[in-house]
């Protein structure tokens, strides 16, 4: 029995373009309208909280799509609406990713040392304390120094951390507006943290830069400040650093860095930068005669080579332990 729900907004990409010396649809380059009548649905294989899970994703016509790709960056051009797709619901501690590095990069769980990865409860925080996923069609290029913060990019979709009041599900795509950023420095790497809300929250029209945050949700940027700085601690790692001595930067600022990383995705997408390890094949954005180009069939063989979905995992008891450690 495959697992499926429904998720929200798609925009399905139907026009022939071009980027670069290889095709591409056109509506990656055009303003996207917002279609709330379109969804996208989420189909979970394996067993969650096992090494085997993955959640791949179909869009409204039941094409197999990759997050990372073919998802649109913008819900709604016209209002800097973007889409973001959730990797981690709030208060959970496991840590889901896009598989960057994996065909249609399914969202599963992080390993490390050949072990699932849950993100300790560094004291007073239990888990994750938003909605955590990032944004598609972006990309932290590792070979551009960023002006601001003298660090290269992590390799990565640009994070997003969401303050709504709903707690969403992973696979989630939701359409959120950019309240702020963080830019924290990871071990070396240029690793950005957007603050947005999803705009269907009830306190979406009240927040509209990072400063209606401070001031009407007193202590969450100063929180997640100190969970980023801390929550690699207990695993032996020291804390992280930030740029610009951890002040948030503004709404123009943020959507200034997304719309930056999605200039260096599109020239991942068109192989005008090197993708190195990263899986860059879809199913809608390049044209039939790119190499990056996955047919239906083949993005069926993908899914159908995973293992078919089976009950849920324990997840381990010492995933609810809590850290202590005095703050330097």
């Amino acid at each position: 029995m495959v697992k499926c729900r429904i998720t929200q907004n798609d925009h399905i990409y139907n026009a022939p373009g071009a980027y670069g010396s290889f095709r591409l649809h056109s509506s990656i380059l055009k303003p996207a309208n917002l279609h709330p009548n379109m969804s996208f649905t989420v189909e979970e294989r394996g067993n969650l909280n096992s090494l085997n899970y993955r959640i791949f994703f179909k869009n409204a016509e039941g094409k197999y799509v990759s997050p990372f790709h073919d998802i649109p960056m913008y819900a709604d051009e016209s209002q800097n609406i973007f889409n973001m797709v959730v990797e981690v619901p709030r208060w959970t501690n496991a840590k889901m990713e896009i598989a960057t590095k994996d065909p249609l990069n399914p969202v599963k769980q992080d390993m490390k040392k050949g072990k699932l990865r849950f993100v300790a409860n560094v004291f007073p925080h239990k888990g994750y304390i938003w909605n955590y996923g990032a944004i598609p069609q972006t990309w932290e290029d590792p070979s551009h120094k960023d002006g601001d913060t003298g660090y290269c990019g992590d390799n990565d979709p640009i994070d997003v951390c969401e303050i709504g009041s709903k707690v969403h599900s992973r696979g989630d795509v939701i359409k959120v507006k950019v309240l702020g950023v963080l830019a924290m420095i990871d071990e070396g790497e240029t690793d950005w943290k957007v603050i947005a809300i999803n705009v269907e929250d009830p306190e979406a029209n009240d927040l509209n830069n990072i400063g209606d945050v401070r001031r009407l949700k007193p202590g969450y940027l100063e929180s997640t400040v100190d969970w980023f700085r801390r929550y690699k601690v207990p695993d032996g790692k020291p804390e992280n650093q930030f740029a610009f001595n951890g002040e948030f930067k503004d709404k123009d600022f943020a959507i200034k860095v997304i719309k930056n990383t999605h200039n260096f995705w599109k020239d991942l997408i068109s192989q005008k930068a090197d993708a190195g390890e990263l899986n860059c094949k879809n199913t809608c954005v390049s044209a039939s005669d790119s190499p990056y180009f996955c047919s239906a069939e083949e993005a069926k063989a993908v899914v159908s080579g995973t293992s078919p979905p089976g009950d849920e995992e324990p997840i381990p008891s010492s995933v609810d332990k809590w850290f202590y450690y005095e703050r330097k």
